[in-house]
């Protein structure tokens, strides 16, 4: 189960940032994370200001 950014994504990058293995990228309107390379390891969620990224 890979994690996953909710519509209220304000695009400030944290999250990709944070991700150790690149699952993330910008999309349209709000990032997105690769659920094929995401590995749950929840460094995403813990570096979102506006806490959006939750497990699917």
């Amino acid at each position: 189960m890979a994690y996953k950014i909710g519509d209220a994504c304000i695009m400030c990058g944290a999250c990709a940032g944070n991700c150790p293995v690149g699952a993330i990228s910008e999309g349209d309107g709000k990032y997105e994370i690769n659920p094929d390379l995401c590995i749950e390891c929840g460094a995403c969620a813990a570096g979102c200001p506006v806490g959006t990224i939750d497990l699917e």
